[in-house]
């Protein structure tokens, strides 16, 4: 008989280790799950036991749990669109022509004019705006509104002046750069809120064809 064979008589210590050794081949651990796999489900256990924490430390349970959810979760879309709300009212308020002033176009005019005699150019371009929006409601081509914003003078103005549209549209830029953007004024800034101060100057009002309501 061959003596090359397997021993028949094998010792506790050398099966534990043929065993260790027949376990680490591949075959035996191709079908365990991944070390994602592992990590999700040990996380997906976590979160379960802390919220299950949390549901019997909260009243009502998991349902009074989720409606504390709903509830923080409506605070923050609220809390947020008010915030929002502020700050576009705030810049929207930051950025008006008129800022509860209540002089004439003429008082504007004659402010601008002496501004910028002295080179106070940004004075002037303000003041000259002020004049041509202010002229504007005194003629009643547009309705008295603080709010009113440079843009919305432009636009508003270009509907019933169609041929003044470019310069009042470039008044309203030179406003808005020079008074909230950082641009300095010089001379030529303020000519040209003073040009669109003339074109509103020199609107004319649409003749009614006879039997008009005038």
């Amino acid at each position: 008989m061959s003596d090359t064979g397997p021993p028949i008589d094998v010792s506790g210590a050398d099966a534990a280790r043929a065993a260790r050794e027949e376990l680490t081949k591949g075959i035996y651990h191709r079908d365990e799950p991944g070390v994602v796999s592992r990590f999700l489900t040990w996380a997906q256990e976590h979160l379960v036991r802390l919220f299950g924490a949390i549901a019997a430390l909260s009243p009502g349970g998991w349902w009074g749990l989720l409606a504390l959810a709903a509830v923080i979760a409506l605070a923050v879309v609220v809390v947020r669109r008010r915030v929002g709300a502020l700050a576009r009212a705030r810049a929207r308020g930051d950025r008006t022509v008129f800022a509860g002033l209540s002089r004439s176009a003429a008082q504007h005019r004659a402010a601008a004019e002496e501004a910028a005699a002295r080179g106070d150019h940004e004075t002037a371009v303000r003041e000259g705006f002020r004049a041509l929006g202010r002229t504007l409601e005194e003629r009643t081509f547009l309705d008295e509104r603080p709010g009113r914003t440079a843009d919305e003078v432009a636009r508003e103005g270009a509907l019933v002046a169609p041929d003044a549209a470019t310069a009042l549209r470039t008044a309203a830029l030179v406003f808005d750069e020079v008074c909230y953007g950082g641009r300095v004024a010089t001379a030529q800034t303020y000519a040209l809120v003073r040009a669109a101060d003339d074109a509103v100057r020199a609107i004319r009002r649409p003749v009614l064809a006879q039997g008009g309501i005038p």
